[in-house]
Order: structure tokens, then sequence, then C-alpha cells
């Protein structure tokens, strides 16, 4: 096969179309005063926020694509717009299927067991009672929880969390997968376990954006990275090259 019949078979799954993303803030200072002195000067305190600004590229089905950028660069706000969360001013996105998005801030019920945030993840995920039944030992194991997995979330540490958020979604293939930091505060060996799993999901016809300010997890999960900077697309392309020069800017 040609390089160029290889070109023609890659199925584009996620298409970002010069995006513009922009909100209003409430700004602090002199305008923030102006803003409470009175009815009339309200909208003195308000600022605009342009968080992206010609967003453009084309995510591939089997790719896991990291995503880096400092903080505040627009790389949050980029991918809750690819979910749909967060409406975009100018252009667009379009997607095969919902994207689903994993991330330190994912709901959970903290009143509620680690067994039964199972049982209510797998349901919303599109899993039958049966189903959640069958899967919810090996969750459990995947988490690492032990006899915790039976006490209320609220227990739980913020590491304990994300093991178990990152179980109940890798529990099944999802077509667009965005996992948003929720790597970050696993130890080290649920890392490499969860990166495997990643892999795993890649090739199950999945499509994976890895957010993540961990370079060394961008670089054992990702062949492609998406640098991100003040709202706008710095570099696209293999990881080591991206990642180097992201690297090489912060020095």
């Amino acid at each position: 096969m040609t390089e160029a019949n290889q070109g023609e078979a890659r199925v584009p799954v996620v298409v970002v179309d010069d995006l513009h993303v922009k909100y209003r803030v409430f700004a602090s200072g002199k305008a923030a005063g102006a803003a409470r002195s009175g009815l009339l000067n309200m909208t003195r305190g308000i600022r605009e926020v342009h968080a992206l600004k010609g967003v453009s590229f084309t995510a591939y089905e089997n790719e896991t694509i990291g995503v880096i950028g400092s903080n505040g660069s627009g790389k949050s706000t980029l991918m809750r717009a690819l979910t749909g969360l967060t409406p975009p001013a100018a252009g667009a996105v379009y997607a095969r299927s919902r994207p689903n998005l994993l991330g330190v801030g994912a709901a959970l019920l903290p009143n509620l067991s680690g067994s039964r945030n199972i049982v209510l993840g797998g349901l919303a995920m599109g899993f039958s009672r049966d189903e959640v039944e069958q899967l919810k030992a090996d969750i459990a194991e995947f988490a690492e929880l032990g006899d915790s997995i039976d006490l209320p979330m609220r227990t739980y540490s913020s590491g304990m969390q994300a093991r178990l958020k990152f179980s109940i979604a890798a529990a099944r293939s999802h077509d667009i997968l965005i996992i948003d930091e929720a790597l970050a505060v696993g130890d080290k060996r649920f890392r490499k376990r969860s990166e495997a799993r990643i892999r795993e999901l890649a090739t199950e016809a999945g499509t994976i954006f890895l957010v993540s300010h961990s370079m060394s997890s961008i670089r054992d999960t990702c062949k492609r990275t998406i640098w991100i900077n003040k709202g706008e697309l710095v570099m696209d392309g293999p990881t080591d090259e991206v990642v180097k020069a992201y690297e090489a800017g912060r020095t």
C-alpha cells in the first residue's frame, strides 16, 4: 500500500474548524470598583476573555492525542468545547459521536459508596444493570480500593477518587474519550496501568485525547501531540517533536 493510499484510509473522527471561544468574567481592581459604584456602571467590571483563537485540527480513528500547554492556556476549554459543554463564539466542532469527558472534576456522589458509584457510572455510560453487576468486581479491582469500595466517596483521597473515575470510564470502549488530568493524582504504578489501558482503548477503534502536565505520560501514551498556548494552536505533530519544542520554550 502506498503512502497516499494509507492517508486515504484514515477515518476522521473529530474536526475542529477555526474554533473561537469567548466568555465574560468580572474584572478585579479599578474595573470591579467602578462596577460596584452603581447600576449604570455594571458593565465596567466585566471583561471578555478570548479563550480559544482560531484552533483547527482533525483527529482520526485509533489516535491517542496528547494536549499540552501551561495553566490557563486553553486546554480544558478546548476539551469542553469538543464535548459541547462550552459553545463556540465562532467556528465549529464536528464529531462522529459525542465525546466522553473524564476529568478530576467528573461528578461522583460523595455520600454514596464507591460500589454504588460504579453502578451509577456504569448505567450513565449505557450499560444494562446486569452488565454493571458483571463488571463491578473488575472495576473495583482495577481501582485498587480494597475494602474502601464500600465506604462513602467523601472518605476517599483525591488519588482514590481518580482511580475509581478512571476505572469506571475505562470499563468499556469509547468512540471518543477525553482524559483531562485524571491520571495526574494517581501513584506511579497506577499511572502505568492506566496508560496501558488507554493504549488498549485506542486500538479498539477509539480516539483519545489526553490532557496532562506530565510529559512522561504524554510520551509514553501518545504518538501525536497538540500544544496550546494563550488560546492558540502552536504546534501539532509527532509527540517527541512537540514535547521537545514545548520544553525548550519553557526554559
